[in-house]
Formats: structure tokens, C-alpha cells, sequence
């Protein structure tokens, strides 16, 4: 099965600047990174033909804990509409974007996640991304559907893709599949090829090396 990656998928930059910068208009920006307007499209893949019809959610929480939402039950959740800044790791930043979504603290409300302390979220042709459990809770983290309006464009992801803003946007995997809860930390396809761990941008957190 071919990997295919979040938006965010650079190749290798070999050096930045560790000092925090301002654009033009003195809006801060984490450092080593330039503000866009555009919303550039980067993959590892060709697209994959996802109809609505046919997209389901899945939340693996551990044996018996397990939850699956088709797209008409996933729309019935409560709605979320969070306004955020986001960051790539090829160094661009997008200021004040606007997304509609389902929290992953409601696809979690209730259930039993145990001892786990990390997720892995897994995705429509193969590529994955781990993110710590409390940075996709507490109203860090939605599964995503519209941007900017309008429902989310396949090349970004659409019909629905993870939103963890305050990590580098290769940690919002697109074409979201599936979360699965973890006691132990499992390293994604771009994670396992060099990029950091986490994924800060304020700490500039770009590759392992970081």
C-alpha cells in the first residue's frame, strides 16, 4: 500500500533561523517560518477517491472500546468552529484560517481510554502520524470537514482530515481514517523518515535531529 502524507510534506531543508521573526504587518511568527495567503498543496500521493458515501471514522480505544461513525452519523455531532494559525514544515504559515469540525474530546466522550497516552491517526492510503493523547484533548484537536466555508477540498484532505494546529501541519493528517489510542508511542511514516517526534514549531522541531 503506498504512504500518502498529511499537507505537509517538504523534503528535507538543510538549515533555518532559530530567531523568532515578525512579517511585514509585525504578526509574530514562529521562527524560520514566512506568512502565505495561499493554502499550498503538498502530498506524498496522487489523491485518493474518498466519496462521502462510503468515509467512515473509527476511535480504537482498546479491546471492547471501539466506536465507527459513517459520514451522515459524523455530521450529526456536535459542530465546532475554531479559527486557528497554521504551520508547515517547508516553512510557511497561514494566519487566522477557519475550519468546521468535531472535537476529539466529543469522539471521545465517555469512552474508556485506559492507560493510553498516545494516538496514532491513520488515514485513506496508508500514511500515518503520532501525536501525544493530551495534544489532541482539551480542546487542542478536531476532525475537520470545511475550511473557510466550504466543504474540505480533496487535495487538502477533504471530505475529512485531523486539525492539530499548534503542531507542524504534517501532524493533521488528511484523509483521516482512524484514530487508535496507545500505551506506548508509535512513530508515523514521515516520523519513522526523520521528521521530529512532536512537531513544535515555536521550538522549531523540524527533524529528528532538532
Amino acid at each position: 500500500m503506498t504512504a500518502r502524507a498529511g499537507l505537509d510534506m517538504g523534503a528535507f531543508s538543510p538549515g533555518f533561523h532559530r530567531r523568532r521573526q515578525e512579517d511585514e504587518t509585525g504578526v509574530r511568527l514562529p521562527p524560520g517560518q514566512y506568512l502565505t495567503r495561499d493554502f499550498p498543496v503538498l502530498s506524498a500521493g496522487p489523491t485518493p477517491p474518498i466519496e462521502r458515501d462510503s468515509w467512515s471514522l473509527t476511535l480504537e480505544a482498546g479491546p471492547g472500546e471501539r466506536r465507527t461513525w459513517t459520514w451522515q452519523e459524523f455530521m450529526g455531532l456536535p459542530q465546532e468552529e475554531p479559527t486557528v494559525d497554521i504551520h508547515c514544515v517547508t516553512r510557511w504559515s497561514k494566519l487566522h484560517t477557519t475550519w468546521r469540525g468535531v472535537s476529539v474530546d466529543t469522539l471521545l466522550d465517555g469512552l474508556d481510554t485506559g492507560a493510553a497516552e498516545y494516538a496514532v491517526a491513520y488515514c485513506y492510503g496508508g500514511y500515518t502520524t503520532n501525536v501525544p493523547l493530551e495534544d489532541i484533548t482539551g480542546g487542542k484537536a478536531w476532525i475537520a470537514h470545511t475550511f473557510d466555508g466550504y466543504p474540505l477540498a480533496p487535495e487538502h484532505g477533504g471530505p475529512a482530515r485531523l486539525l492539530v494546529p499548534h503542531l507542524y501541519f504534517w501532524k493533521s493528517a488528511k484523509w483521516i481514517q482512524g484514530l487508535r489510542l496507545l500505551v506506548h508511542d508509535e512513530p508515523g511514516f514521515w516520523e519513522t523518515a526523520g521528521y521530529h517526534n512532536y512537531g513544535d514549531p515555536w521550538r522549531e522541531q523540524r527533524y529528528s535531529w532538532d
